[in-house]
């Protein structure tokens, strides 16, 4: 199967940026809890298909679709539910050195489509830095007798483990001042 360029909605396509560089942002708003998710779903279409996707409102719901396939590779079979390991964000620096040592691509001089990115990050070997890494973070420490061992193991993992975003919650009245924006301009969320 062929890299998609475009999708098409009622006879009407709309050209897909296809920049790794763009679909790893999507996975950052995605996952990005301070956003609403009507406002992540304005910032995945407007970063998939620009002011064309963002101008077609009666299509948001079927581009949002079309960007969800796209992002996720035409995989209907990717597990929710596994433990993550992985964050693009944070390990951006150990993907690079992966990609190099592997491939010898030097990811920042690469205009690379998102679906050949993410075979590439599939196909990484199991000695490179980010799969060691990964390893690391969901190694089940339990399983080893050595005390010491253990110790040495869970120290290793605290320093490499992901860190969690803190989600900043609004206060009352700040809740009450962005709901009068949202409906002062009709905006809906």
């Amino acid at each position: 199967m062929n890299n998609p360029e475009f999708v098409e909605i009622n006879n009407k396509r709309y050209k897909i940026n296809t920049d790794y560089r763009i679909a790893l942002k999507c996975d950052e708003v995605a996952r990005d809890e301070t956003i609403g998710d009507y406002e992540r779903s304005l910032a995945i279409i407007y970063l998939l298909f620009g002011d064309e996707g963002i101008a077609d409102k009666q299509n948001y719901d079927e581009l949002l679709r079309l960007a969800t396939k796209f992002i996720s590779c035409n995989q209907d079979d990717i597990d929710d539910h596994e433990e993550i390991d992985m964050d693009f964000r944070q390990d951006i620096g150990l993907i690079k050195a992966s990609f190099k040592s592997d491939y010898g691509i030097i990811l920042d001089k690469e205009n690379m489509h998102w679906w050949d990115f993410y075979m590439y990050l599939n196909g990484l070997t199991e000695g490179c830095v980010l799969n060691r890494v990964r390893e690391l973070r969901t190694y089940d420490t339990s399983t080893i007798k050595d005390d010491k061992e253990r110790t040495k193991i869970q120290k290793a993992q605290k320093r490499v483990a992901l860190k969690r975003k803190k989600v900043k919650v609004l206060s009352e009245n700040q809740q009450k001042s962005a709901n009068a924006f949202y409906e002062l301009t009709g905006i809906e969320r």
